[in-house]
């Protein structure tokens, strides 16, 4: 976790913009994670259904975001 999104969430800091740039890191790093659990639930052989269904989306959601990596 970056050294903003760390601060921000111990301090509870005020300043807005400390705030959303921790926003903006944790979407980026929830972005990261979700794209490798992807990818390895796709080479352990998981359909993309399932995935969208553990993902809480449509199977063509999920498909249209990862499935021409």
């Amino acid at each position: 976790m970056d050294d903003v999104v760390r601060t921000a969430l111990a301090t509870g800091d005020e300043d807005p913009r400390v705030a959303l740039a921790a926003a903006r890191e944790l979407r980026r790093a929830a972005g990261r994670t979700e794209a490798a659990v992807v990818r390895r639930a796709r080479v352990g052989g998981m359909a993309w259904a399932e995935i969208a269904d553990a993902l809480g989306v449509s199977r063509q959601a999920v498909h249209k975001r990862y499935g021409r990596r």
